[in-house]
């Protein structure tokens, strides 16, 4: 078992190692999720999953506590100095940031997760911070047995059911670049940062498959001004990163962490794409 302090961060063998160590934490919070999924499917449940509201009027399933349950532990005994913010950890919402500190998102992509026809677009999400920059990030999509993984200094990966290889964000193709939108969050302001930059291909999905898309060379640029807090996004921008992309804000300044409320602005995240 490890040991992680926030003297590793700059050490991309300690970063590895903590991405390896991990892993299996993020396998079993899929497993969870999925398990949940499946009971859904055949417990009489014909609409999908059930849900409660939360206080801002968002879902919240027994998958998402069930998930926490599994990562915050695992956090605790990995690196037990760092701070962690989790989405279902309403505590950790009024702690301040400091120089490192994991943001947990234990199911991303909730409104997606309860729907029959879900497409797989939801995510589990672990993302490492360090002086307001995701420095490593993991990213599953259980349904889609997809696991990507990133860390500064070490590049980023894809696992899927049969294979385990490196990604890389890849140049704009000849007919033109693709983006990638919120399947449940789809705006005008969207629509028209797309128009604006002559692009007509969009593929609509939900959670933090949006980042992973661009870093694994499937997509080129996923602009947003919806809200979205940074448990949303860290992980995800960490993988994008590491494989070579960027997450800047609409006028194109660093796009950083530890923000009032932990609340997010509009963003542009990219590969190659020429903004």
């Amino acid at each position: 078992m490890i040991n992680f302090t926030i003297d590793h961060i700059a050490d991309p063998a300690h970063l590895a190692k903590l991405a390896k160590a991990l892993i299996p934490v993020m396998d079993a919070a899929g497993d969870a999720i999925m398990a949940v999924k499946d009971a859904s499917k055949t417990g009489g449940h014909k609409k999908g999953v059930e849900a409660n509201e939360k206080s801002d009027g968002s879902p919240v399933t027994v998958a998402d506590a069930r998930a926490e349950a599994i990562i915050l532990p695992a956090l605790a005994e990995l690196a037990p100095d760092l701070r962690v913010i989790s989405e279902e950890h309403d505590a950790s919402h009024s702690l301040a940031p400091t120089e490192a500190y994991f943001l947990v998102d234990p199911l991303d992509g909730t409104k997606e997760f309860m729907k029959i026809d879900d497409q797989g677009a939801f995510t589990v999400n672990i993302g490492l911070v360090y002086k307001s920059i995701p420095v490593m990030g993991l990213v599953l999509a259980p349904a889609k047995q997809a696991l990507y993984w990133g860390y500064l200094g070490g590049g980023a990966f894809c696992r899927t059911a049969t294979t385990s290889e490196p990604i890389r964000v890849r140049e704009v193709p000849p007919s033109g670049a693709v983006a990638v939108a919120s399947a449940s969050h789809r705006d005008a302001a969207t629509d028209d940062w797309l128009t604006g930059h002559g692009i007509s291909q969009t593929t609509s999905i939900g959670s933090s498959l949006k980042f992973a898309l661009i870093a694994a060379g499937q997509a080129d640029v996923y602009p947003r001004f919806g809200p979205t807090m940074e448990w949303d996004t860290a992980a995800g921008d960490a993988v994008l990163r590491a494989a070579g992309g960027k997450v800047c804000t609409p006028d194109g300044k660093a796009f950083t962490y530890g923000k009032p409320e932990w609340r997010n602005g509009g963003f542009i995240a990219s590969g190659r794409f020429d903004l």
